[in-house]
């Protein structure tokens, strides 16, 4: 399948102007992104709600430092990291009250709030602090523009998980230190890359994190631990449980895609029957737009709105009259509403945030995605090797595709979770593809999986509503009591270190 055709699934990597001409807005190059490769993000407007900043919120910012890891003058240099800080339900440090952390991800941390802390914080009188990642939203080193902040490589050096860890590390204790909070506990919270910096932050600072809520992390999604198939795998089965007769419809019309393209104005008739914004170029160019619909729609397949089914509804609602291309625009409809047109459309502007996840896939966050032996889906094998060489032509670096499991392990993940870690809590919804990659069993006692059978991305970490399945309302009380003991061991454990 070709990779000439670059429409986003999600839209915090919206490259589709800068990959479409090869620069982006400063003229630097970035690699063309596959179907493939797109997948590999996550939307966190589907995750999370944006809040406005009530007089509950307050916005700080700390001078953060540039470089944890060196000792060379430039290391010392300070940015203004961005952070937000709730005392509304906080018992205060006299009680030694919990912290809720939220760990930010890639994107701007006003618009990747989890509801979740906030719907338990009142239980808990906990503090809540949200911090911002790095190069995200208003926290760029050298207190530069986001514009000149991304574009050069000797800058977009700091931007690591190793570096976010550290930062997170360092507001959390300057927060404790301020607020007079010693024996305050600390439990981390994360959704998606967020929750993989979760579980990666109990880890690497137990000292610092009593615990870590890892929602939805992939922290085995690394192209030397899992196969490239299994995100896709799961995909099709959420389809199959569905509808059989979907599932068998979609699997078909990747060959008739073919055929009608191969036939004299083929691009044509195809352009017409999906209404494309604008005429399609090959058959991979709508048979990419539809991989992504497929897979958005199992990714987010939350109980509230079903997009898995409602593409299936329309597939098999369909008049059978009609031929097999006008079901699977029937499915593309329901997916996308009621628009004009509905693929290729005019790509809106990047913004430079988009860049730094892509440095983040480049370098560290080095994903394989492929299609190989799948029962809905055409062969797609995954193109790392390309995906790599690109990232050494464009950014001038090397991926480092084995790094993250280097550092923060992986392999033999049961056995060395069971004799060094504690107090995490993988969750997951088994109709995300991500799970393929996250904890789905016991590690320990205190390393647990907690998963439900019909759960997408970071549903858990959305807020509570009266709608609200049974299934997910337990997931999340299990949650919460896991929580609740390692709270209680550890006031346990003070008290009798005092005595």
């Amino acid at each position: 399948m070709s990779s000439s055709h670059y429409s986003l699934l999600t839209i915090l990597i919206l490259f589709s102007v800068c990959v479409a001409t090869g620069k982006n807005l400063n003229g630097y190059n970035i690699p063309k992104l596959s179907v493939l490769r797109r997948i590999f993000i996550r939307d966190p407007t589907k995750l999370v709600r944006a809040f406005n900043l009530s007089e509950d919120f307050q916005t700080l910012f700390y001078n953060q430092t540039l470089d944890h890891f060196n000792y060379r003058p430039e290391s010392y240099n300070l940015f203004k990291q961005k952070y937000v800080i709730n005392f509304k339900y906080w018992g205060g440090a006299n009680a030694s009250a919990p912290i809720l952390a939220y760990l930010g991800a890639e994107a701007p941390i006003d618009g990747n709030i989890g509801d979740f802390e906030l719907d338990i914080a009142a239980q808990f009188r906990a503090l809540l602090v949200y911090i911002e990642h790095r190069f995200y939203g208003e926290s760029i080193p050298y207190g530069l523009t986001l514009d000149k902040g991304l574009s050069d490589p000797s800058t977009l050096g700091y931007l690591s998980s190793t570096q976010a860890l550290a930062d997170y590390a360092e507001i959390l204790v300057y927060l404790k230190q301020k607020l007079n909070a010693k024996n305050s506990p600390i439990i981390v919270i994360g959704g998606s890359y967020g929750g993989v910096l979760a579980s990666w932050f109990r880890l690497k600072y137990p000292h610092v994190a009593l615990g870590a809520l890892a929602s939805s992390a992939p922290i085995l999604y690394f192209s030397d631990i899992i196969p490239q198939e299994p995100y896709f795998s799961v995909v099709a089965k959420d389809f199959l449980e569905t509808s059989v007769s979907c599932h068998q419809t979609i699997r078909q019309s990747w060959e008739e895609i073919d055929r009608v393209a191969s036939e004299p104005h083929g691009l044509t008739k195809l352009s017409k029957t999906f209404k494309t914004c604008k005429p399609l170029q090959s058959s991979s160019e709508l048979k990419d737009h539809l991989i992504e619909t497929y897979a958005g729609a199992a990714q987010y397949n939350n109980p509230f709105k079903r997009p898995v089914e409602a593409i299936c509804n329309a597939i098999d609602g369909a008049s059978p009259k009609i031929d097999i291309l006008r079901k699977i625009f029937a499915g593309l409809v329901a997916s996308g509403g009621n628009l004009t047109c509905y693929v290729n459309p005019p790509s809106p502007a990047p913004s430079q945030t988009d860049l730094a996840w892509h440095w983040q896939t480049c370098t560290e966050m080095v994903a394989p995605m492929g299609i190989t032996n799948n029962t809905m889906f055409p062969p797609y094998p995954s193109e790392l090797d390309e995906f790599l060489n690109d990232c050494k032509r464009s950014f001038g670096v090397p991926p480092r595709p084995h790094w993250a499991s280097t550092y923060y392990g992986g392999h033999d993940i049961e056995l060395a979770l069971h004799r060094f870690a504690s107090n995490i809590i993988f969750s997951n919804g088994l109709q995300d593809p991500y799970s393929s990659g996250g904890i789905l069993k016991n590690i320990s006692d205190t390393v647990v999986a907690v998963y439900t059978t019909e759960g997408s991305h970071c549903l858990d970490i959305l807020s509570a509503t009266e709608k609200d399945p049974t299934w997910l309302v337990t997931q999340r009380k299990i949650e919460v009591e896991i929580i609740r003991k390692w709270i209680a061991t550890y006031y346990a454990d003070l008290r009798a270190i005092k005595k």
